[in-house]
């Protein structure tokens, strides 16, 4: 530990914040204080951005019927997704999504038009924008967490009918509908996981030394590592 660490208790809320996040798609309604939104957002304005181009755009959605609209978008692609993975069809239709509807708050993320300009870091990697916004969206979710709000990253849309939705100019793009605000609990692990849909993978499996597909001797070995 160098003297520029956190004390143990605010470096052991971050680290609670980080585990205790959860993708959420069950809400309590209610409201979100509008201190506590800009303290969020202001999280998320303080993410770091490659070339410091701060690609993100925060809409908030506070009409019904646009909340309805971009429901139905999310909707029909659940319905073509569900279709697209075959014999899991109906395991995943029975993941609801209504989130957009329950949750206190709903906040479309989009990557700001004019995103060419931004040369430095994108040049060979134009996808770091995303990577950017990304990190805000992250830094949001840990901050409702620690606020004990719930969040829920909605990406099941089409993103030229959302575009149109939310007027969005030319070369403007969403990446996310963020459902957000108190929930009645925490899953107490990753709901997808919880529903056996997927699990966790061992971080040793993960973490390589020197080159793809060795083992780092971070680990004793990957099949000594739960999930």
């Amino acid at each position: 530990m160098t003297h520029h660490a956190f004390p143990e208790d605010q470096a052991q809320a971050v680290y609670r914040a980080i585990h205790e996040r959860r993708d959420m798609r069950h809400f309590a309604g209610g409201q979100v204080d509008p201190e506590v939104l800009r303290r969020l957002l202001d999280a998320a304005h303080h993410a770091p951005s490659v070339g410091f181009m701060q690609p993100w755009r925060f809409i908030r959605i506070r009409g019904e019927g646009l909340r309805q609209q971009l429901h139905r978008v999310v909707e029909h692609e659940r319905v073509l997704t569900a279709r697209a993975l075959g014999e899991r069809e109906d395991e995943f239709m029975c993941l609801k999504v209504q989130g957009l509807l329950d949750a206190a708050e709903l906040l479309a993320v989009t990557l700001a038009d004019g995103r060419e300009k931004h040369v430095f870091g994108r040049r060979t990697l134009p996808h770091m924008d995303l990577a950017s916004a990304s990190c805000a969206i992250q830094n949001l979710w840990l901050a409702a967490r620690a606020e004990g709000l719930g969040m829920g990253w909605v990406s099941l849309f089409d993103p030229v009918e959302v575009s149109v939705l939310l007027g969005l100019p030319e070369g403007a793009e969403p990446i996310a509908l963020l459902c957000l605000g108190p929930v009645h609990d925490f899953y107490e692990q990753p709901m997808l996981q919880r529903e056996r849909w997927a699990q966790r993978a061992p971080l040793a499996s993960l973490v390589f030394d020197e080159g793809w597909g060795r083992p780092s001797d971070l680990f004793d070995s990957p099949s000594t590592e739960t999930p």
